[in-house]
């Protein structure tokens, strides 16, 4: 789970990212999610946007997406999303630490 300082974090991270996931109409097939999956391993964060003609609002697309990779949905703004997956082999971001209480 994330925090909200580290959410913020990746938010900003993901300002400088390219889009490379797109959900089209039709469903999510097992093709996006393993292209979503590869993309998680090898970035870690990416940046998806669901296309008007979708059957999935952006929420439920990113929600969906970030629940078949166990990923975590950063943000939704508009019809963009944000996803993240930390890669437990290579971690290529290093998050905030979380406070203890």
């Amino acid at each position: 789970m994330l925090t909200s300082k580290q959410r913020a974090y990746l938010r900003g991270l993901a300002n400088g990212i390219d889009t490379i996931l797109y959900i089209g109409k039709g469903e999510i097939t097992e093709n996006i999610i393993q292209q979503a999956d590869d993309a998680l391993t090898a970035r870690e964060l990416i940046k998806g946007k669901t296309l008007e003609n979708s059957q999935y609002s952006p929420r439920e697309s990113a929600e969906l997406v970030a629940e078949k990779t166990s990923a975590e949905v950063v943000q939704v703004i508009g019809s963009k999303f944000v996803l993240y997956r930390k890669n437990p082999d290579e971690p290529v971001i290093t998050l905030p630490k979380a406070k203890n209480k």
